[in-house]
């Protein structure tokens, strides 16, 4: 296996001196909700329509509360007083990859948000959705978004990072949308990146290519020298377990991965050909440790993980916003 520093127990410890609480919307399989704990921020709930999903996060988790509901007709106001609402949002309305209906798509839940931060006042919010919101055509609705935040006194910010850039093996670009009540926006300040380059798919996934005798494992790990294209995990309404369409599918056969499925299992000794991927080695790829279980069959589970918000990219995110909330709280503490 190899060691992902940002799950080394000197992180966790470290960014664990501040007690913050954050309200997850649209949680998924559970990446952004890990990259937050590692982040030192705890979950007063986390939200999640898809069963497979809900029964993925309490597997992981038996002691975080896990709500299973449309968030559409959610109450929140059984959490009043907590610090931040996150989520990742659904993602299709405003994909390049689908139909681009944002605001009218029956998906889009940024008003759902809205109306849970006007319900909860949060002290910060951080959302991810992908870059295709920051595309012209949603000009209109993002200032929207922006201005109904206003109003409720927070001020908004935009901005598109990629998830190698926090160690992640992955080009992942993703949109991460933050406000903050006014007397807190002047102490945040966006993650830089890592120090280091991410590792190789080649690197990251040798040892579960080769866990089955696989002959040709050492090759294609120097054939695999690059970090993986963006991991497609394909809408609820729509597709099978693949790695995504054409273009995507080319990028991944010049690492010597075939794209056209996922596999149940790492290739054989004697296996001639292109491998495919299995859910972990997506996982894997992802950012999520080795031990985080996803439920359900092997649709069900690739989907969770290529829909996940890769935790290390999570957590650079949430230690961003808790250092800014930790700066705004020691300053009013030593003003009083």
């Amino acid at each position: 296996m190899v060691e992902n520093p940002w799950f080394s127990a000197k992180r966790k410890k470290a960014s664990s001196d501040v007690n913050l609480t954050t309200l997850e919307l649209c949680a998924g399989a559970g990446g952004q909700a890990l990259g937050l704990e590692h982040a030192g921020i705890e979950h007063a709930g986390l939200i999640e329509i898809n069963a497979s999903a809900c029964r993925t996060l309490r597997l992981n988790r038996p002691g975080w509360n896990v709500i299973e509901t449309d968030l559409n007709d959610f109450d929140g106001s059984p959490f009043q007083g907590v610090d931040i609402i996150s989520g990742g949002l659904p993602c299709p309305p405003f994909s390049i990859a689908g139909k681009q209906l944002g605001k009218n798509d029956e998906r889009n839940l940024f008003p759902a948000m809205i109306r849970l931060v006007d319900q909860l006042r949060p002290r910060a919010v951080m959302i991810e959705n992908v870059r295709g919101i920051l595309e012209a055509v949603f000009e209109d609705y993002r200032i929207y978004i922006a201005s109904e935040l206003r109003k409720l006194g927070y001020q908004t910010g935009w901005k598109l990072l990629n998830a190698s850039d926090f160690g992640v093996p992955q080009l992942r670009p993703r949109v991460v949308f933050i406000a903050l009540r006014k007397n807190y926006a002047e102490h945040f300040f966006w993650p830089e990146r890592g120090e280091t380059y991410p590792s190789t798919v080649g690197h990251v996934l040798y040892d579960l290519m080769a866990s089955r005798g696989w002959k040709g494992a050492k090759a294609w790990r120097e054939r695999a020298n690059e970090i993986a294209p963006t991991i497609v995990g394909g809408s609820h309404k729509h597709g099978g377990p693949d790695l995504g369409p054409t273009r995507a599918r080319l990028a991944w056969a010049s690492l010597g991965v075939d794209g056209l499925g996922i596999a149940d299992e790492a290739p054989e000794a004697t296996f001639v050909g292109m491998p495919r991927l299995t859910v972990r080695m997506v996982a894997r790829l992802q950012g999520f440790p080795d031990e985080w279980q996803f439920f359900g069959k092997k649709t069900a589970a690739y989907k969770q993980v290529g829909n996940a918000f890769p935790p290390p990219f999570a957590r650079a995110i949430g230690e961003s916003v808790k250092a800014c909330l930790s700066a705004a709280t020691k300053m009013r503490v030593a003003g009083a």
